[in-house]
């Protein structure tokens, strides 16, 4: 069977992969995206729900429009609120931001993932980018002129290039001899997703509470998004998470964080570790692969860098094939390829670091650290500026390393 071929293959089609395809095609650059999952598939695990000023810029100036169609169609929380053991220590109100203006960009969106990734996908069809759905890539041989694949169904596939933007087990990464590198935290946390209620709507504001006095001193956070609500609890060391993870189990414990009518409009539950890990490399030895999204690295989601860095690794991983695809050199080709997937690693390392420093402001139980949040939340009446610190705690550093050129 004669192989399709393609500049480039995108492998994986999350908003990772469908931010790349988008971006290549509309450079002009022949792309193909596949993903082993069928169209419309549900996909199990935790999702995005945020998206940063700073993606919603990037994916504008890629598709004119979708940044703002984006804003328009999630939520925007005018009030954050942060609790220490029962007493509020923090509450910011921005007002209310108009999320449909056409003029300007707002700070954050907040909706679930599927309808990001709903919107980027409308984009790629418009612009003609080819799907290629069901197909579980299975072999990957890098050459020095290219990458060939092939399928569970036998199809084969060449390109020039191909990126890898499927997740955390995957194949690309792995056939290119690729290896993900860091700790992996103890602590569990459970993720909880519920249907807001349309008749009664709770108002829209973000919580963190330190140490929740209803829930045995557990952390927990409250998100919004467009329709629904995440809620956040991390577990103790000697929790039975298959209890607090189970149905019943999340029935039995959420109406003492939320009201108890969303015990019946729980969507989804998931309990997990946190991986903080960066790919070794973002290219092989041949420089015919990159790496973007959670192929190339895993971090907790404090601050929502997974999502949200994984944009800009796709965008920069377009950027360094369009200038290999112009290069009249080998040398000069390699490092274009070099260029994009130094930089992108370097964005994952701060990206990793960033989520420690949040870890650990808001679990970590050292002493110093137990007395820092202690004293801060008891003298918040007469430094008002310690409830910033005890709020800004589970999104660390807001900035990126001086070396990139995009902000995460």
């Amino acid at each position: 069977m004669e192989a399709k071929k393609y500049d480039v293959i995108v492998v994986g089609a999350g908003p990772v992969g469908l931010t790349a395809g988008l971006a290549l095609r509309r450079k002009g650059i022949s792309c193909a995206v596949i993903e082993a999952s069928e169209k419309g598939e549900p996909r199990p695990g935790s999702r995005a729900i945020f998206l940063h000023h700073a993606s919603l810029e990037l994916l504008e100036q890629t598709a004119p429009g979708l940044g703002f169609d984006l804003a328009r169609n999630g939520v925007i929380w005018p009030i954050k609120r942060t609790f220490y053991k029962g007493k509020e220590v923090y509450v910011r109100n921005y007002g209310v931001t108009d999320n449909q203006s056409r003029a300007k960009l707002p700070h954050f969106t907040s909706l679930h993932q599927h309808e990001i990734e709903s919107n980027i996908y409308r984009k790629c069809v418009e612009a003609g980018v080819e799907f290629i759905y069901g197909q579980l890539i299975e072999l990957v041989d890098i050459t020095k002129a290219g990458v060939k694949l092939m399928t569970d169904q036998g199809e084969k596939y060449e390109a020039k290039y191909a990126i890898g933007c499927d997740g955390a087990r995957s194949v690309v990464r792995n056939q290119a001899g690729l290896k993900l590198e860091g700790p992996r935290t103890k602590d569990t946390f459970l993720v909880i997703d519920l249907e807001e209620d349309e008749e009664e709507p709770l108002p829209i504001e973000r919580v963190f509470h330190y140490h929740h006095p209803a829930m045995g001193g557990r952390n927990v956070m409250h998100v919004p998004f467009k329709n629904g609500w995440r809620v956040d609890l991390q577990l103790l060391a000697a929790d039975d998470v298959e209890e607090w993870a189970s149905l019943e189990g999340v029935k039995q414990w959420l109406p003492k964080v939320m009201d108890e009518k969303y015990a019946d409009r729980i969507t989804w539950v998931s309990s997990y570790q946190f991986h903080q890990v960066v790919a070794d490399s973002f290219t092989d030895e041949k420089r015919r692969i990159l790496l973007a999204g959670e192929a190339a690295h895993l971090f907790a989601p404090f601050g929502a860098r997974g999502l949200n860095s994984g944009i800009p690794d796709a965008l920069i991983a377009v950027r360094g094939i369009e200038r290999a695809l112009s290069c009249n050199s080998e040398g000069s080709r390699r490092k274009a390829i070099e260029d994009a997937a130094k930089e992108r690693r370097i964005a994952a390392k701060w990206n990793r670091d960033a989520s420690t420093t949040a870890l650990h402001h808001i679990q970590g139980d050292s002493k110093e650290m137990n007395m820092k949040r202690d004293l801060a939340a008891s003298l918040v009446s007469l430094v008002p500026r310690l409830g910033r610190w005890l709020d800004e705690g589970p999104y660390g550093p807001k900035f990126g390393p001086p070396e990139l050129t995009t902000k995460y």
